[in-house]
């Protein structure tokens, strides 16, 4: 059992910053009580053990005699306001990032599974667990994960949604979302947090989107916002060609110059200047060789220029007790190319976005969070508004936590392990988090008559549930 030996000046800071951030919330609810029932809900997310649905976070309340409408009216009725919720979140990260840094974003596609068939905004779509050599399909909602990702310390990081935009395919049982494509989604949230940065003040600090090849699309690349910069993926096929020359002559100026080699053929038919990097993954320094070329021009894309990164297989050993040798392929990415001192440019140094690379996985790891430990998509909502606004106040709800932790501890200063055969990850994950707020409620006034500490000793522990269950069965005699 955790024995909740944390410092005193330590247990109050993460309660504060959590009740600090609910409060900053307050203008995205309409009225007083809607508000405060999210405050219950949000303390209930905390405590409960089993599924995360509306009726659990009410039995966790002990609000078991209530009538529980009013609490799904807050997803199915506009009690709240999505974007401004996402805006007040947003005003939380602006101070954690210099100016003279990139504000980080990731953009990604995410399913959440559903088993029915007239669930507002579900489809079948491809299933991620499913082998590649036989594709199958599921039910399910599609939605576009926009993650901020904090400053890194020691090669660490953390995705912190700030949006979870729902998009839905044309053949989705209607709901009240646009239909649209990944990319589509993923242009609208970075064109907000560029009106954001913008809002805040910050309207000459770049944004750096990291996006995997959905996203490179034609319509995203056209539509990317001031400022911007985007880092995604790119097949290595792809069609490339060189900038074309001066104008000389008549007629109309040619939109493309001579055909540039495939990303692939840079590996095997041309020799570049390969260069190598060392960057700091996750507290380890991982050596990277690559090569820069370009500026380049997509196939039916003339007007955006584009720098093509080219990052050779690495064979790298891993493990600490059973060694053993792990291969990553090569990989391709495309980049946004800058005007600059007369010359087109990358827009940050090699480094920044070599180590930027590597921590868009942590989109992957809020993934597997958000849906196997913190049950999104478990609450049983079937209005068309309230089967996506469910969704995305479960999204808003992990991201007050993670956002409380990170201002609290910052990424590298975990809380300490409650157990005497391991001292603590160096960075804390949600478990811990999740562990050390309900240790922290445990010792409030509120929770004290209700909670008892176990004695050490199993002989004492066996006396003391002894004494316990004396004393509930003279008070059922009452």
């Amino acid at each position: 059992m955790y024995d909740g030996n944390t410092s005193n000046s330590e247990k109050p800071v993460l309660l504060q910053e959590l009740f600090r951030l609910i409060t900053v919330h307050r203008s995205a609810f309409q009225q007083e009580r809607p508000y405060q029932r999210s405050v219950g809900l949000v303390l209930a997310e905390l405590m409960s053990f089993g599924r995360h649905t509306v009726t659990q976070d009410l039995l966790t309340l002990g609000l078991t005699q209530v009538d529980w409408n009013a609490f799904y009216r807050l997803f199915s009725r506009p009690r709240f306001d999505e974007a401004q919720l996402s805006h007040c979140l947003f005003t939380q990260t602006v101070d954690l990032v210099p100016e003279h840094e990139p504000y980080v974003v990731g953009v990604d596609g995410t399913q959440v599974p559903r088993a029915s068939r007239k669930m507002p905004g579900t489809s079948w779509l491809k299933a991620p667990r499913t082998p590649v050599f036989k594709v199958g399909i599921h039910r399910a909602q599609r939605f576009l994960h926009g993650a901020w990702l904090t400053p890194m310390e020691a090669g660490y990081s953390r995705a912190v949604p700030l949006r979870f935009l729902p998009a839905f395919p044309p053949k989705a049982v209607p709901a009240l979302a646009p239909v649209r494509k990944e990319w589509e989604a993923g242009l609208e949230y970075l064109a907000w947090v560029r009106g954001e940065l913008d809002q805040a003040g910050r309207s000459a600090q770049w944004l750096l989107a990291l996006a995997d090849g959905a996203f490179d699309t034609l319509g995203m690349w056209r539509g990317l916002p001031a400022r911007t910069a985007l880092v995604v993926r790119t097949a290595k096929n792809r069609a490339l060609y060189e900038l074309p020359g001066d104008y000389a002559g008549r007629g109309r100026p040619a939109s493309y110059g001579a055909r540039a080699p495939t990303p692939n053929d840079w590996l095997h038919n041309h020799r570049p200047r390969w260069e190598n990097h060392t960057v700091a993954v996750r507290g380890k320094q991982i050596q990277m060789r690559c090569t820069v070329q370009g500026p380049f021009l997509r196939e039916d894309l003339p007007e955006v220029p584009l720098f093509l990164l080219v990052v050779k297989g690495m064979h790298r050993k891993v493990g600490k007790r059973k060694v053993a040798y792990k291969h990553k392929g090569p990989s391709y990415y495309l980049i946004s190319a800058v005007w600059r001192d007369g010359r087109w440019q990358l827009p940050f140094p090699l480094e920044l976005i070599l180590a930027w690379l590597w921590q868009r996985w942590e989109l992957e790891v809020a993934h597997r969070e958000m849906k196997s430990g913190f049950g999104i998509g478990h609450k049983q909502c079937w209005h068309p508004r309230s089967a996506v606004r469910s969704v995305q106040w479960s999204v808003w709800v992990y991201a007050l936590f993670l956002l409380a932790g990170i201002r609290t501890w910052g990424l590298l200063a975990p809380p300490r392990a409650p157990t005497r055969w391991w001292s603590g990850a160096p960075r804390w994950s949600l478990n811990s988090l999740w562990r050390e707020f309900r240790a922290l409620f445990f010792h409030t006034p509120d929770f004290r008559p209700l909670w008892f500490g176990s004695p050490v000793n199993w002989p004492e522990k066996e006396a003391h549930l002894a004494a316990l269950a004396n004393a509930t069965l003279a008070a059922t005699r009452i």
